[in-house]
């Protein structure tokens, strides 16, 4: 373990609380930031950054990953996962309790906090995930962001799609409950419907438009019969969105991925079924509404749902193949590149990656470049093009659905709890992060 760090962040381009983007210096000391102003004399810190040309972030929180620790290593671990986190500018997680043994009670929660406080490079803190039978579990596990229910696109203990079942977990407790909603029932109907179709892309009709609509209904309907809060993972759909601009709760909230964005079903004629996921990709007015629905407010921030599967794995024939992409290595520059387009601007992409993450999962000293606040940091080129390539990629599965893509915005140098984990290429194994607090 490094010992504490003071750091100077000299000539930064640097974004403030309130968006605006000036050119200033940033000091740490210890896992925090102490002082941000356009110059600052006088400090005398343990290592200096010369930044200018580069572009001052917060780090971001990618709330949804699956890192596959413990059960499937062979896919992904919390090492290497963290790694691939540390070059892509994210410097903390929330991840899913999909794991072998599943994260269904405090012992295999524990389980993960103690394997990621050897491991991790960057914070973390790991979802506790619905059955049907474990509602005191839910209740009492800590700490965790929220509950994750998998209304559907999941099998065995963890899938919850009947809405007695759904209706017994929303009615009791206060916690985030974040779902994945897909109804189970209509994907069931469908597959039996398009048996025999080995091509990937019938995998979007078979979890169409409206199995995501009827499973967004219905949690909105439990969510406000009891003014539960209730997070929407992964939104797909322009269904969805128009829902919810028409009838959003101020208790919820409702995240995309770039994938989702930028991606639609063309990309199975591409690159196969490494374009599928759960949910799937959907058309091109989808992309349209949900980048409107996002730039409105209506959608409230990224996330990657980073799934990562060997090649081998997704090499099989569909149906066989598995749904996922990973995605943390590229999520950053996949978002600063369209803002360099003109989809968005950085200010709104610092605020979907970070301060929105921050404020609706209530973990504190995140997602601002302030004093007092922790010191996790991406600075990034905004100068420079490179195409993401397969060979450079740290996730342990070795591939990326965006191979090819010239982007910009790449980090330079990550900074985690004052502590430099990336720079220059090069990963800095030994800086640890921490268990994230969720405020009650």
């Amino acid at each position: 373990m490094s010992s504490p760090t003071s750091l100077l962040i000299r000539q930064a381009r640097l974004m403030l609380p309130n968006g605006e983007l000036i050119i200033g210096d940033v000091l740490t000391d210890g896992r925090q930031i102490v002082e941000v102003a356009s110059e600052i004399a006088n400090a005398s810190p343990t290592q200096e950054i010369d930044a200018q040309g580069l572009t001052l972030l917060p780090g971001v929180i990618d709330p949804q990953v699956h890192f596959r620790e413990p059960g499937l290593e062979h896919k992904e671990d919390l090492f290497t996962a963290s790694c691939a986190c540390a070059k892509g500018g994210v410097t903390s997680f929330l991840e899913m309790p999909n794991t072998r043994p599943l994260t269904i009670n405090q012992s295999a929660l524990d389980d993960k906090l103690e394997r990621a406080a050897n491991k991790c490079l960057v914070n973390y803190g790991f979802f506790i995930g619905a059955t049907t039978e474990n509602l005191s579990e839910l209740l009492a596990a800590q700490p965790t962001p929220g509950i994750k229910i998998f209304m559907g696109s999941m099998h065995g203990q963890l899938l919850v799609s009947q809405e007695e079942a759904l209706e017994a977990i929303f009615a009791q407790g206060t916690r985030l409950i974040a779902v994945h909603a897909e109804d189970q029932e209509r994907i069931n109907q469908r597959r039996q419907e398009f048996a025999g179709i080995d091509d990937p892309a019938i995998h979007s009709q078979i979890q169409d438009n409206q199995a995501a609509l009827l499973a967004t209904q219905l949690a909105l309907k439990l969510s406000k019969k009891y003014q539960r809060r209730l997070h929407i993972l992964h939104l797909s759909t322009a269904d969805e969105a128009e829902l919810l601009r028409q009838d959003k709760p101020s208790w919820v909230t409702a995240e995309v991925t770039p994938q989702h964005l930028l991606l639609n079903t063309s990309a199975y004629q591409t690159i196969g079924t490494l374009a599928q996921m759960n949910p799937p990709l959907r058309s091109p007015h989808d992309n349209e509404v949900l980048w409107q629905a996002l730039r409105d407010g209506v959608i409230d921030f990224i996330a990657t749902d980073h799934a990562p599967h060997t090649l081998e794995e997704k090499s099989q024939t569909y149906p066989n193949t598995p749904s996922g992409m990973p995605g943390v290595e590229t999520s950053l520059p996949l978002m600063l590149t369209s803002a360099m387009e003109g989809k968005c601007t950085i200010a709104q992409v610092a605020n979907w990656m970070s301060k929105a993450v921050a404020t609706a999962y209530k973990i504190p000293n995140k997602g601002e470049i302030t004093p007092g606040y922790d010191a996790d940091l991406v600075l990034v080129d905004l100068n420079t093009y490179r195409p993401v390539k397969r060979e450079e990629q740290l996730t342990k599965c070795g591939w990326s659905s965006f191979e090819g893509w010239n982007l910009t915005g790449w980090p330079v140098t990550t900074i985690v709890g004052g502590e430099i984990v990336y720079d220059k290429g090069q990963v800095n194994t030994q800086v640890r992060g921490q268990a994230l607090k969720f405020l009650a």
